[in-house]
This record gives structure tokens, C-alpha cells and sequence, in this order.
């Protein structure tokens, strides 16, 4: 069977940044498995595995705008230091996730610590950035009616039963990409 719309893909894969260094991999883990066209994953790499078949190997080069998005300035914003507790020791580099007033989870890196405030990166840490990977296809299935329905694979290795409730599961508190639709 090809990769093609509403397909649940396991793949093998190691991301390299164009320094050949590791960003992340699947080795010495489970494949990782999701239902195709659901933008669980980059929308370069969905393209890129479009077509192929179980078995198959091969490379793929993601530019920024069908990987993680460009970096934008504008998503470095200053936050007063008193929005933190006072007991959390700040320092940069630290990765913090927040909820927006719409209860959307928002990822932060700090990047610089002042007296009054302290900046925060809200990109991605892989924005801008060329992302190569090498994959392998190790299974491609129909995917099953709940799976469609839900818009994931359920045997993604999250819990499911958020789904009866018409949350988000697999992207909920930013683990995964992806989820059921609200």
C-alpha cells in the first residue's frame, strides 16, 4: 500500500540540521506512527512521504516554510519579571509552556534575563532552519473509521479518552503533533 490521504505511516527517522548534527531520531524507540494528511507532522516531510511504500528509504530536505516557519522577530517579546514565580529560578536557555486566555498551550524559551524583565523566544526552536531527514517506512495501513474520525492514529501511544470529551489528545500539553479536532 502507498502513503496517501487518511493512511496510518510508521516511519523510522533521524533529523540533521545542516551541520549533520542529530536534532532527534527514532532509533532506540518505536517508530513513529500517524495518520497522513492530518498535519501531525512537518508539511514538508507529509509531502515527501506522499507515494512511497512500506520498505522504502530515503532522504529529504525540508526548507523552513514546510518545516517549523521562518524565525520571527516579533515573536521575541519582553515579560515582566513579576509574571513569574518568585520562587522559579530564571535562567536562559530555560523552555517553559504556558496557556493562553483561550486555553491554547504556548511554548517559551528564555532568552535573556534583566532586573525588570526577562525576553522570551515564542518560536520554534527549529525555526528557519533546513531540516534533513533520513527515513524508512516501516508500515502503512487504512486507517480505521475512528481513526479518521478522530483525525489520529490511535495507536499513537496517548491516551485516547479525551476523544469522547472533543479535546485535543495527542497535541495536548504540547506532547506530539496534532489531535482530535475540537
Amino acid at each position: 500500500m502507498k502513503i496517501a490521504k487518511d493512511t496510518v505511516v510508521r516511519i523510522d527517522y533521524t533529523l540533521r540540521d545542516d551541520a549533520g548534527e542529530v536534532l532527534d531520531s527514532s532509533d532506540g524507540s518505536d517508530p513513529l506512527e500517524y495518520l497522513h494528511g492530518s498535519d501531525q507532522i512537518v508539511p514538508g516531510l507529509e509531502g515527501a512521504l506522499l507515494g512511497h511504500e512500506e520498505g522504502e528509504s530515503f532522504k529529504a530536505d525540508i526548507p523552513p516554510a514546510l518545516g517549523y516557519g521562518e524565525r520571527d522577530p516579533e515573536a521575541v517579546i519582553k515579560v515582566p519579571r513579576d509574571r513569574f514565580p518568585a520562587t522559579m529560578k530564571l535562567e536562559e536557555g530555560l523552555e517553559l509552556a504556558t496557556r493562553t486566555p483561550t486555553g491554547q498551550v504556548m511554548r517559551l524559551r528564555l532568552t535573556k534575563i534583566g532586573l525588570e524583565s526577562v525576553e522570551a523566544d515564542l518560536n520554534h526552536p527549529l525555526a528557519g532552519m533546513t531540516l534533513h531527514f533520513d527515513v524508512t517506512v516501516r508500515g502503512v495501513r487504512a486507517a480505521t473509521a475512528e481513526e479518521l474520525e478522530h483525525r489520529h492514529s490511535h495507536e499513537c501511544g496517548h491516551a485516547h479518552s479525551c476523544c469522547d470529551e472533543g479535546r485535543p489528545c495527542c497535541g495536548e500539553e504540547g506532547e506530539g503533533e496534532g489531535g482530535c479536532e475540537e
